[in-house]
């Protein structure tokens, strides 16, 4: 990753920065590693629910804001958006309410555990563009492990 100064810092690191704030104890991590994925995934399984489309829909302006910070991660998020929407499609249509209400239940009770741990607040009572941020806080996680520049 290139370094910049404070001043010709991207929007991506200052948001993931920020976010991580809130995010330095490791249960709290492992949980949001967790529990992040299965809350897009449940989101995306309610919206399907109401129609695929939507979710598809959902998914591209999602993808447009993730284009805008880094390419990289938009990359990232189209192949974790689109095994998510291919999951949904193969999911019996009567079942995918119900297991992503779930989900979504369960996924949430362990979001608020990990801040309970960690003794903060989550970001997006902050600012609401963090549950954006937060898929990208867990894969940049995997990118660094993998030595993948965002």
């Amino acid at each position: 990753m290139t370094t910049f100064s404070h001043s010709q810092e991207r929007q991506i690191d200052s948001l993931l920065a920020k976010y991580g704030e809130s995010h330095l104890n490791h249960t709290n991590e492992v949980i949001h590693f967790i529990c992040i994925p299965a809350i897009v995934f449940s989101f995306l399984g309610m919206i399907w629910a109401l129609h695929p489309l939507a979710a598809v829909a959902v998914t591209v302006v999602s993808l447009l804001y993730y284009f805008r910070l880094s390419v990289p991660f938009a990359i990232g998020m189209l192949l974790m958006s689109g095994i998510m929407l291919w999951i949904l499609s193969v999911l019996p249509q009567a079942q995918v309410l119900k297991v992503s209400l779930a989900v979504f239940v369960v996924a949430w009770i362990g979001q608020f555990i990990g801040h309970k741990i960690e003794g903060k607040k989550p970001s997006f009572f902050d600012d609401l563009r963090f549950l954006l941020i937060g898929p990208l806080f867990v894969l940049s996680f995997l990118y660094r492990r993998f030595r993948i520049a965002y």
